[in-house]
């Protein structure tokens, strides 16, 4: 079931997939995949709020949870509270330093936050672990370029 809910979302049919994670839940409200899952398709869905709340659950029973933790850190950057998503990110990597989407993550709050070259170096973290990880290879471009254009003002 939760395969099918989590293909369902990924085809956009999020109303039906819900309808699926809450069904799971009904029978077993502490089903990790089901809540961030659940957490993940709210936060498509632009439901941010109600995404919170099932992170912060995740976090509840399982505090060392790196998906919550990055799931929670994004809704943080989404609503431009940086700070309090690069701490998420950094308990994330400290649980698990090889985890390319947290450094990804964080540099894209830093870059945010004007941090630019701080940021390319967390992209290129990310890249060295995970080469093919999309999310960090455009953001790095992205810093590049712009390091380059405040290169060419000077």
């Amino acid at each position: 079931m939760l395969e099918n809910a989590a293909e369902l979302s990924d085809l956009y049919e999020f109303s039906e997939a819900i309808r699926i994670y809450d069904k799971i839940l009904r029978a077993d409200p502490k089903n990790i995949g089901a809540l961030i899952d659940k957490a993940v398709t709210l936060q498509r869905m632009g439901k941010n709020s109600k995404s919170s709340q099932l992170f912060d659950t995740v976090l509840e029973i399982s505090p060392k949870n790196v998906d919550a933790l990055i799931g929670k850190g994004s809704i943080l950057h989404a609503l431009k509270k940086y700070d309090d998503a690069i701490k998420l990110y950094d308990i994330a990597l400290k649980i698990n330093k090889k985890f390319a989407l947290a450094y990804a993550y964080k540099g894209l709050s830093l870059g945010e936050k004007g941090e630019i070259k701080n940021a390319l170096g967390y992209f290129k973290k990310a890249l060295s672990i995970d080469k093919d990880l999309e999310l960090a290879s455009i953001s790095k471009e992205a810093a590049l370029k712009l390091l380059d254009s405040k290169k060419s003002k000077k």
